[in-house]
């Protein structure tokens, strides 16, 4: 992959290691896999960053650091793949969650059907309380269904990251040989 055009945008070892707010830190962010870019790291980031991704509320970027720290895994590219899940993605991915889950729990889809969200435009500071209460009322099926579809966007994104680099190096070997032979 075109690793010299993604370094630029990457923060250097140093920079992090004396970085005030990341020095109590410095212990977990030694292993040299959360920040180079080689084939395996970049895979598991993105694997990493699409479960995390589908974690509900503001703690998907966290997890996704967490959880590249614990798999050993590339940290800036887990906690950017996390941002799939928005306004315009979060519908989508809730309904085919609820369908994987369904397909596990038994229940029928219409009986899954999560309870409807009445925020009627009220006050911003009662917006977060309702919406923790319709998750509650999302139940065992949406939880099942969501780590089902986590893993399963994981194991795909790990495999395409994995063939797409395969590829790029392959196209690579063959535009140099051909530069050679010229």
């Amino acid at each position: 992959m075109p690793r010299k055009h993604f370094r630029k945008y990457l923060p250097d070892h140093a920079t992090i290691r004396e970085h005030r707010h990341l020095r109590h830190f410095q212990p977990l962010l030694r292993h040299p896999n959360l920040w180079h870019l080689n084939r395996h790291s970049v895979a598991g980031g993105v694997a990493v960053g699409l479960f995390a991704g589908l974690i509900p509320g503001p703690f998907q970027m966290l997890s996704g650091a967490i959880l590249a720290i614990v798999f050993r895994v590339n940290l800036p590219v887990a906690m950017v793949t996390t941002w799939y899940t928005n306004p315009f993605t979060w519908g989508p991915l809730i309904v085919a969650a609820y369908w994987l889950g369904s397909l596990f729990t038994g229940e029928t889809l219409a009986q899954a059907m999560p309870p409807d969200f009445d925020w009627s435009g009220g006050h911003w500071s009662s917006f977060m309380p309702e919406l923790w209460q319709w998750f509650k009322g999302l139940g065992e099926t949406y939880v099942i269904g969501s780590v089902l579809l986590g893993l399963i966007l994981a194991a795909l994104g790990y495999v395409a990251v994995q063939v797409a680099w395969r590829l790029y190096i392959l196209a690579y070997l063959k535009r140099r040989k051909q530069r050679r032979q010229a």
